[in-house]
């Protein structure tokens, strides 16, 4: 998290930082926000609305605002020293290398950098990754929360249980829950691999339990045991699709509780999107739900970068989306169901777990509301119903799944949240990762051409390659290398720390008028195991 504002203003009186922050009426609901035009509004996930206080951007650029005040004492630049900057970038980073079997790495996967940058107090991204141990292969996934972070807090804990049940066999879900049945130790199905900062919801986990056991349950049910073929793309799509059912009825049937009661509402009321990749040997599957984005690293002959997009962003953008809306409700709503770019003119993705005000009846959200506790029943939000709100629902979380068969140039996967893709340009974020991990170990010798060259000339191309890694080798992660590009670059692409350190030092308060929250996973490729797979064919 960025340090306390006082460290960033020691200039700034009392008097003088309620005037700045006077331009910038703090909101509750962020979500719902009074239309401003010094903030963009496609940062919001959901559009303005005059029920709502007001969330303006300054009249002027904030630092420029601040510096331009005249103080009692002689105004003074400060900025965060480069240690300050990489301790608040390097705050939630975290990497895991795939154990090397008998001195051979037997995966397709060689390991994953992951990092967030927070710009919502408290963080409304999240991120998990796992591997399956009854199953082959790995998932990795990045969420986004909006209204609120309690969605994407249940939807980073369970998804990945509900993907994996989904991919057991049939005999594994019997042994499962005889387990269960018996008492007896479980067979586990995820290894996760966590930041200490990515927390599990303890007193929920009983609850959530109790409903991935009743999914795996209908699965033994509904497969005899006979077909042994497991559809990837359909797990992914089941998984997804039975989460979002859960999270709907535990707010429909509530809990006696009354912290579940209260956990299991702002869940559904809150929402989060999704992108997820599965990573099975050469087989890469990405269910995505929402507006975050996997992008394909691709190293080609001669070296270059390309950037091959596997995710399509679920928008007003996606004309294919806007088809799908239209097709799924009455002619006579064309024109109301998606309004300036939005869903029923608030929200931004056209597809997300939770958000059950676009999806349950206006009656259910009212007897629900009513019995609901106090602090549900006081929440504006909460009791607001969008307009032309006729024929729910109209949000989904059934995900787009894309399948990719891994060749030997595809050196890695980023996924990352809509805070990286705002900023950046998806062959910009491929060039960069991709000279990071090349530069991180590959050092070509110093070319001169067959030209002499001075002590001093060659003392000189020294140094000036030294200058240039020094900047690459302060990051020993990817995802915050990424991310120090996204905060920090200025016009001609290269990180800018006057810059990056203005961003780092936005008050709480402001961060979120400049940029989103940024999460990001970059997965690298075992190029060898993906060719030794390709020859076996």
């Amino acid at each position: 998290m960025p340090a306390p504002t006082q460290l960033f203003f020691p200039l700034i009186r009392n008097c003088e930082l309620s005037r700045i922050y006077g331009t910038a009426c703090y909101c509750h609901h962020k979500h719902l926000c009074c239309s401003s035009p010094y903030i963009s509004q496609s940062r919001l996930r959901y559009a303005p609305h005059p029920a709502y206080a007001t969330f303006c951007r300054p009249k002027e650029n904030w630092w420029q605002y601040t510096q331009g005040r005249r103080y009692a004492s002689t105004p003074q630049k400060f900025y965060l020293t480069p240690p300050q900057v990489n301790s608040i970038l390097k705050a939630n980073e975290y990497s895991f290398k795939v154990p090397e079997f008998d001195g051979k790495n037997v995966s397709s996967i060689l390991g994953f950098d992951s990092n967030q940058l927070p710009a919502n107090a408290p963080i409304e991204d999240r991120r998990s990754a796992a591997t399956c141990l009854q199953t082959r292969g790995m998932l990795l996934g990045v969420f986004d929360g909006h209204a609120g972070c309690a969605c994407s807090q249940a939807v980073s804990e369970r998804l990945f249980y509900y993907i994996a049940v989904s991919l057991l066999p049939h005999e594994t879900l019997l042994e499962i829950e005889n387990a269960v049945e018996s008492g007896r130790a479980l067979l586990p199905i995820l290894q996760w691999h966590k930041h200490p900062n990515d927390y599990f919801s303890k007193e929920a986990s009983k609850l959530y339990f109790n409903s991935l056991r009743t999914y795996w349950q209908e699965l033994i049910d509904l497969n005899t045991g006979e077909s042994t073929d497991i559809d990837v793309k359909e797990a992914l799509i089941n998984a997804f699709k039975r989460l979002d059912n859960d999270i709907s009825l535990e707010a429909q049937v509530g809990d006696p509780n009354s912290f579940l009661n209260y956990l299991v509402l702002r869940v559904a009321f809150s929402g989060a999107t999704a992108c997820v990749a599965h990573v099975d040997g050469v087989d890469l599957h990405v269910a995505n739900t929402g507006d975050s984005r996997a992008m394909l690293g691709v190293q080609e002959e001669d070296g270059s970068w390309s950037a091959v997009t596997l995710s399509n962003d679920h928008n007003a953008q996606n004309e294919r989306e806007l088809e799908r809306l239209k097709l799924e409700h009455p002619k006579n709503e064309a024109k109301s169901v998606v309004k300036q770019d939005r869903l029923l003119g608030l929200l931004m993705p056209f597809r997300a777990f939770g958000d059950v005000k676009f999806k349950w009846s206006i009656d259910l959200q009212k007897r629900v509301i009513e019995s609901g506790p106090d602090q549900l029943n006081d929440n504006e939000y909460t009791k607001f119903i969008p307009p032309n709100y006729h024929t729910p629902p109209y949000l989904t979380a059934e995900p787009e799944v894309t399948y990719h068969r891994l060749r030997p140039q595809d050196k890695f996967l980023v996924l990352a949240t809509d805070g990286l893709w705002e900023t950046m340009h998806r062959q910009d974020v491929v060039r960069i990762v991709g000279e990071y991990l090349t530069g991180m170990h590959h050092q070509q010798p110093i070319a001169v051409g067959g030209y002499k060259v001075t002590l001093g000339q060659m003392h000189g191309l020294l140094t000036e390659r030294r200058a240039k890694m020094s900047s690459m080798f302060e990051d020993q992660n990817a995802a915050t290398h990424l991310i120090r590009h996204a905060v920090g670059n200025n016009e001609f692409g290269t990180v800018d720390h006057e810059r990056l350190s203005k961003m780092l030092s936005l008050p709480e308060e402001l961060a979120r008028m400049y940029r989103d929250d940024i999460t990001i996973i970059v997965v690298q490729f075992n190029s060898h195991v993906v060719g030794a797979y390709q020859n076996q064919e």
